[in-house]
């Protein structure tokens, strides 16, 4: 009798949560519902499915004032993952925009059945594909690196964020901290939607005490913002004579925001179109126009995104070999701009592209050049068009602003737009590449940015190993051409090839595991060496595969999804192999 007195309590207790759980909608028509909230628990979990169409929800507060509107695919007849709303409202107004003829009556819906209140959100890693070394959002989806400066020894990085789902919407910016470059915390949202619109892409600087970000405010049409932190930039106060700088283009976005000592003035450049548009200002409010860049300049093949410019070191003799990288873990870089002689400053401008880049989809183009405060001069011809990264999956690359001993550090988003809502993962989309510092190097009559890992990549290397981990890096000291084999027992495999004669390096992910999501994904990516290649250095990490010239010449990111971590590696040519597991 006890036992069973137990027994239905236990019951009554489950039934209790389960009723608790349950949201009770007020259906008001075939495609619209409301729902109040209970205000004791601090998240309502909403249920998502990514095959379903976007329900438009108004959270409400208690003067029936809106706070903010949200998209999310909420879930019809099944559930793919959870996202938090924190409560703060009473009230959620929904709108679907589903054809109900297809997916049948709105009370019916999985989603009120599913939805329910939380103290806590679990972001414990549900996916095989998340990286062990490279920076990701612990949910939702992420695509430009934004904001990026370094500060009292932290490096900020801000992103695009989608906080209610793993595909694009809902641009906010997300925010994480790391003091080495390869250990990130999240940290709360920056950024959120206002009146003016979503939050696009931008910059911050630093200034005294203060952090001041830059970014797109997209509306009905696309202005720039700012707003200021006192904190350290943990949170912002937008400015209230937002916005700061207008056009009438359709494409006016991604503010790129730094000191210039010459004219002593700030100096914003943006993306415009298929050009890049250049102001400078006092005080960071009032924006004059200066110049503009980019007609018949490059590749135009698709909208020009994420400027940045800045200077860096070039040289006047041509690149020599670079010190051996095992006997240069102390030097600041261990890349052949080290060696070189006569440095010069020019000015290099990146322009992000999507489509247009040279295996379809998105990429980053570079010019090099001058710029006096006024105006950027390319010294190329127009028709040149430079690549910093010859793979499908590297993209919107940015510099940290104020890094630390003149270096200039990079990040890219690691997809392409071609497939980046479809890559095999739910639980979060998308990882940033790792941290690349940038240099220059001549070949022939052209100056080229020279990519290398940054130091701090060091400093992840295990004890070697004699068999590929699912994270590690890989280096290999080639005699000329050389064919490189990864490779699992599922007999999946990537193929990489380095052609002496050519001066070309290709990579094949046809058979690499998973492409069935995109037809644009299956691909071969190759690559100008421009000259000889005698190291390489390959930096795997569960889903992505870069290679870099040890020199900085060359660069490669692509993405793959093997079924089993890739566990044998095969070289020809006699070349040695070392492996560096990366335990972190």
């Amino acid at each position: 009798m006890r036992m069973k007195k137990k027994l239905l309590f236990m019951i009554a207790v489950l039934m209790a949560m389960t009723a608790e759980a349950q949201v009770t909608p007020m259906v008001l028509g075939e495609n619209h519902a409301m729902v109040k909230l209970n205000q004791g628990k601090r998240y309502l979990l909403l249920p998502v499915q990514e095959k379903e169409e976007i329900a438009a929800i108004a959270v409400v507060d208690g003067t029936n004032e809106l706070v903010k509107r949200l998209n999310v695919k909420l879930a019809v007849d099944k559930v793919d993952y959870f996202v938090p709303l924190e409560i703060h409202s009473p009230l959620l107004d929904i709108t679907f925009h589903g054809d109900r003829r297809t997916t049948g009556a709105i009370k019916d819906f999985v989603c009120w059945k599913e939805m329910r209140y939380a103290d806590e959100f679990d972001v414990t890693n549900r996916e095989r594909f998340r990286p062990l070394y490279h920076h990701t959002p612990q949910y939702g989806w992420m695509n430009d690196p934004n904001g990026m400066f370094y500060k009292d020894g932290v490096w900020h990085l801000y992103y695009q964020f989608n906080p209610y789902g793993s595909m694009w919407e809902n641009m906010t910016w997300g925010h994480s901290t790391s003091r080495d470059l390869l250990h990130w915390q999240a940290q709360p949202m920056a950024l959120e939607a206002d009146w003016l619109g979503s939050i696009f892409s931008g910059s911050c600087i630093t200034k005294g005490n203060e952090v001041v970000a830059f970014y797109t405010s997209a509306g009905h049409h696309q202005t720039q913002s700012m707003a200021t932190s006192t904190d350290g930039g943990l949170t912002f106060k937008k400015f209230e004579g937002n916005p700061v700088v207008t056009s009438d283009k359709p494409d006016f976005r991604d503010p790129n925001v730094f000191w210039y000592e010459g004219t002593k003035r700030w100096i914003m450049i943006l993306a415009v179109g298929q050009e890049m548009q250049i102001y400078s200002s006092k005080d960071l409010k009032d924006w004059q126009y200066e110049s503009a860049f980019g007609q018949e300049y490059g590749c135009h093949g698709g909208v020009w995104e994420c400027p940045d410019l800045f200077p860096l070191n070039s040289q006047r003799s041509t690149l020599r070999s670079a010190l051996p990288l095992r006997s240069a873990k102390n030097s600041p870089l261990g890349s052949a701009a080290s060696l070189c002689e006569e440095p010069s400053t020019k000015w290099v401008l990146l322009c992000n592209i999507n489509p247009g880049g040279p295996f379809g989809g998105s990429a980053t183009q570079y010019f090099v050049g001058q710029f006096d405060g006024h105006k950027f001069t390319c010294e190329s011809m127009p028709k040149v068009t430079k690549w910093m990264d010859y793979g499908k999956d590297h993209y919107a690359t940015v510099s940290f602003y104020n890094a630390p001993d003149n270096r200039r550090v990079v990040l890219a988003w690691m997809s392409c737009w071609q497939y980046a809502n479809q890559v095999p993962t739910m639980q979060f989309r998308s990882a940033n590449s790792i941290p690349r510092d940038l240099g220059l190097f001549n070949y022939g009559e052209e100056t080229y940015v020279s990519v290398v890992p940054s130091v701090e990549m060091l400093a992840a290397r295990g004890e070697k190993v004699k068999k590929l981990t699912e994270a590690c890096e890989v280096v290999i000291d080639l005699k000329g051409s050389t064919d490189v084999e990864l490779s699992n027992a599922k007999g999946e495999k990537v193929i990489m090839r380095y052609d002496a004669q050519k001066q070309t390096f290709s990579m094949d992910r046809t058979k690499s595991g998973d492409v069935s999501f995109s037809e644009a994904f299956s691909c071969v990516t190759e690559a100008p060496t421009y000259g000889t290649i005698k190291q390489l250095r390959l930096f795997i990490d569960r889903c992505s595969i870069e290679v870099f010239d040890s020199e900085g010449k060359m660069a490669m990111t692509n993405l793959v999804f093997p079924s089993l971590p890739y566990n044998d590696i095969k070289v020809t040519n006699k070349a040695k192999v070392i492996i560096y597991p990366y335990n972190l």
